[in-house]
């Protein structure tokens, strides 16, 4: 990968207000700590300038959103293309839209998202609380917990698509299912059109701590991780299969199954992306071997693996 090379065909770039960086570093961007470079970095200033990029952007060049960096696994031979990353200052805003709306940009983490809700005296909002990483990333995977998801919050969402143009599909054209969006995988959300439900604050306050405390009890919260590893199967639990086939504390290098909650990869010390991957796919085929069940990845793996530590998908899936 040639970052300048990338740059030096993008041509001239002095009207694009964000900051474009070749070769960049992504560990420090990702919970994991772990993975390689990309062939640029992108952090654009606001959606204009986002948009303004990509209608530059060669329609060969491969781009990657990589939101907060919570549920996602950058390998360590690095990210091939453009990798765009939305800022809090840029992508961060929330605003009251009416007496049971929030407008909110998709950079915002969700744990401020449940806290601004809570200002504006909305309940529904209370289990973002509890997850890890970005409005954006909840908007591509359907987020959810404690018997919610995103879904059932949103009105609209705002997007930027590979193209350059901005464009609102309504929650219908979403297609949200567990922990799945079928909306166009090229398409850069940038702000949503939520909707909650008035109430108490000390009943959303409530409902928060409990979020919070529950998280606290049953999950590595302190560690370096991605978050959960698996999707829960139907009608099952990941981190069930996964402690009955013997996987709880398994270690390959410095990545380990969490002793705390088995749907949990941590980096205890210097794991590589190699190490958490080839981890994933030896505890799905532990887990197929003990239960017949064919764990589904619920982190998102990107990039190119470093010559001679590929790691082989479990039976290819």
């Amino acid at each position: 990968m040639n970052g300048a090379a990338l740059l030096a065909r993008l041509g001239d770039l002095s009207d694009i207000r964000g900051r474009i960086e070749p070769g960049k570093s992504l560990r420090e961007f990702m919970w994991f700590r772990v993975g390689g470079p990309a062939e640029v970095l992108f952090q654009p200033a606001d959606e204009a300038d986002l948009a303004l990029f990509l209608k530059r952007l060669p329609a060969d060049v491969p781009v990657t959103i990589l939101g907060l960096g919570s549920n996602l696994l950058i390998r360590d031979g690095g990210l091939p293309g453009v990798a765009i990353r939305l800022s809090l200052k840029g992508f961060g805003g929330v605003e009251r839209v009416g007496e049971r709306r929030l407008r909110a940009g998709t950079g915002i983490p969700d744990k401020h998202l449940a806290a601004r809700a809570l200002e504006a005296g909305l309940s529904g909002f209370a289990f973002f609380h509890g997850i890890p990483g970005g409005l954006g990333g909840a908007l591509r995977m359907n987020a959810g917990a404690n018997g919610s998801d995103t879904s059932a919050r949103v009105i609209e969402v705002r997007a930027v698509t590979r193209q350059g143009d901005i464009v609102t599909l309504p929650v219908a054209e979403m297609g949200y299912a567990y922990r799945h969006s079928g909306a166009p995988d090229g398409l850069i959300f940038t702000s949503a059109l939520l909707e909650g439900i008035p109430a108490d604050r000390e009943a959303i306050a409530a409902d928060m701590d409990a979020v919070a405390e529950h998280r606290e009890k049953s999950q590595p919260i302190r560690s370096r991780t991605g978050g959960s590893t698996f999707k829960n199967p139907d009608g099952g639990s990941a981190w069930k299969l996964i402690d009955a086939a013997g996987c709880r504390g398994l270690r390959i290098g410095d990545a380990q199954v969490s002793e705390m909650h088995c749907n949990f990869l941590i980096n205890v010390d210097a794991a590589s992306a190699h190490d958490v991957e080839l981890l994933g796919e030896t505890v799905r085929a532990r887990v197929f071997e003990t239960s017949g069940v064919r764990l589904e990845w619920e982190i998102k793996r990107f990039g190119v693996f470093e010559p001679g530590r590929e790691v082989t998908p479990f039976l290819g899936l």
